[in-house]
């Protein structure tokens, strides 16, 4: 199921680099990198398919992935809220406060901080910056230690994806 998700991660990023040929390689990591699910993960494989280095590709897609969050933080409750009243967008809705609100939910609020910065920075499939800034806003946890906790993760996450997707594949290429 993991890897199948992976798979399913780096698909989109290959679909979405072939259908923005032609932007500057820079936009489309920025992209990606605001794009749930995929999010700085996606940013940082493409950065590296497309062969940006390592430094601008961090600081594009940090910047790309931390854009979204205040608007999430502050604004998500309303916009479930408008949601859950029409006919289109009512079943969405409902499916999205569920699954914030679910099992790995009570997990981040038993341990906010830790558990906020852990669930954005491992990068799983599932858990990321906008999911992590869904629950704790759904969860009512303290916006600016949810903001600290998700800038850590994302950082946390980006330290991680760099040894996967730069350093690994430099040590291979050095044998």
């Amino acid at each position: 199921m993991l890897l199948e998700m992976m798979s399913v991660s780096e698909t989109l990023v290959e679909w979405l680099t072939n259908h923005m040929d032609g932007l500057p390689r820079e936009l489309i990591i920025f992209v990606i990198s605001l794009l749930p699910i995929l999010e700085l993960r996606g940013g940082l494989l493409a950065a590296s398919i497309l062969g940006v280095p390592i430094v601008p590709a961090l600081c594009i897609c940090i910047i790309g992935n931390i854009l979204p969050i205040p608007f999430i933080l502050l604004f998500i409750e309303k916009v479930l809220e408008w949601m859950k009243k029409t006919r289109l967008f009512h079943g969405f809705a409902e499916w999205l406060e569920k699954k914030a609100t679910g099992p790995k939910a009570e997990k981040i609020r038993k341990v906010e901080f830790l558990g906020t910065l852990l669930f954005v920075g491992i990068p799983l499939p599932g858990t990321g910056a906008w999911t992590g800034a869904l629950i704790v806003s759904l969860l009512h946890v303290d916006r600016k230690k949810a903001s600290i906790a998700i800038l850590l993760g994302i950082l946390l996450a980006a330290t991680i994806m760099c040894v996967i997707t730069y350093l690994i594949p430099w040590i291979i290429r050095q044998f």
